[in-house]
């Protein structure tokens, strides 16, 4: 890999000539963009910060010799947490000089850092060349998923759809014990659901044992849910139908789920549903900041000078 200078700052509007014919060839790492509206195309989310900057969009460019690349991330509502939106053009080959691509994932994590994030975020293909230039730059695999697709068609007959109802501020408590009870700790401060997604929930015997976020856009419906292991495989396919029933667009719209691996279980029921898998991701996260404490130091020269003799070396005594 060769070594170059890279030029890496915030998108402005004499940058457009190039976002435009990078931006059809870029490749989406927020898994819920990219299948209800997609980030890339002239009218794609990685514009829309010029025109819509409190969306908390970030749109950053990298230049290096002949090569440019554009990334965009957004801030999550909880503030901790910065997802990446897209990076462009794609990275097709490995063996490529991905330099430039290196400088972009660090001008991200550099920028999230400035606004408070402690985290960033990608979801991507592991076969993806994308996804070794990531590890280089310090990203981590947290989580895996995969993506379901169902086409837009009635429900099986054997399947009722549960009932469900929308999430309220009552359910808030209830809704993060379930949160806790079956997200892995590892996993829980980025497996929150979008803000732009709608909760439906599903009880059993007064319990909350269910919970849906629903995300709508132009290209499809997006679900991710949570489900207790208590309940059968039956009643999952019957809560998720649930969920697709109470989604008008639904019947003109593909549906896809988000499957983490700590819920792979549901495939059974999903499939019963007429869903398949399209896409196996890895939910690769990069810290960005952690709380550092300023202690009081006295100056050297003082500590030296109350030294009434010459300092001992340290022993190997575990009680020293």
């Amino acid at each position: 890999m060769r070594q170059h200078e890279a030029q890496t700052r915030t998108v402005m509007l004499v940058d457009l000539p190039l976002v435009y014919r990078l931006c059809d060839n870029g490749i989406i790492l927020d898994s819920e963009v990219a299948y209800t509206r997609s980030a890339n195309g002239p009218h794609g989310a990685i514009l829309s910060h010029m025109i819509l900057p409190q969306r908390n969009l970030h749109t950053l460019i990298s230049r290096s010799d002949k090569q440019g690349v554009v990334g965009q991330f957004r801030l999550k509502p909880d503030d901790h947490l910065a997802q990446i939106m897209t990076v462009a053009p794609a990275l097709t080959d490995e063996d490529a000089d991905y330099t430039v691509w290196l400088h972009i994932l660090d001008a991200m994590a550099a920028a999230a850092g400035q606004t408070g994030a402690q985290m960033l975020a990608g979801e991507i293909d592991e076969r993806s060349p994308l996804f070794t230039v990531m590890r280089r730059a310090g990203f981590a695999v947290y989580a895996r998923q995969e993506i379901w697709r169902r086409e837009p068609e009635p429900l099986p007959d054997p399947v009722t759809p549960a009932e469900l109802t929308e999430e309220t501020d009552a359910d808030a408590m209830d809704i993060q014990l379930l949160y806790s009870n079956i997200v892995p700790r590892l996993v829980q401060p980025i497996a929150v659901p979008s803000s732009d997604s709608e909760g439906y929930v599903y009880r059993q015997d007064g319990r909350v044992q269910g919970y849906i976020a629903v995300s709508e856009g132009r290209y499809g419906v997006y679900l991710m849910p949570f489900l207790h292991p208590d309940i059968l495989f039956n009643e999952a396919s019957a809560i998720i139908a649930g969920a697709i029933a109470r989604q008008p667009k639904a019947e003109k719209q593909p549906v896809y789920v988000c499957v983490r691996r700590y819920q792979d279980w549901l495939e059974d029921g999903l499939a019963r549903l007429g869903f398949t898998p399209i896409s196996q991701q890895a939910v690769m996260v990069r810290h960005i900041a952690a709380g550092v404490r300023h202690p009081f130091f006295t100056p050297v020269v003082r500590s030296l000078e109350a030294i009434p003799g010459p300092a001992q070396p340290p022993t190997n005594r575990i009680s020293d």
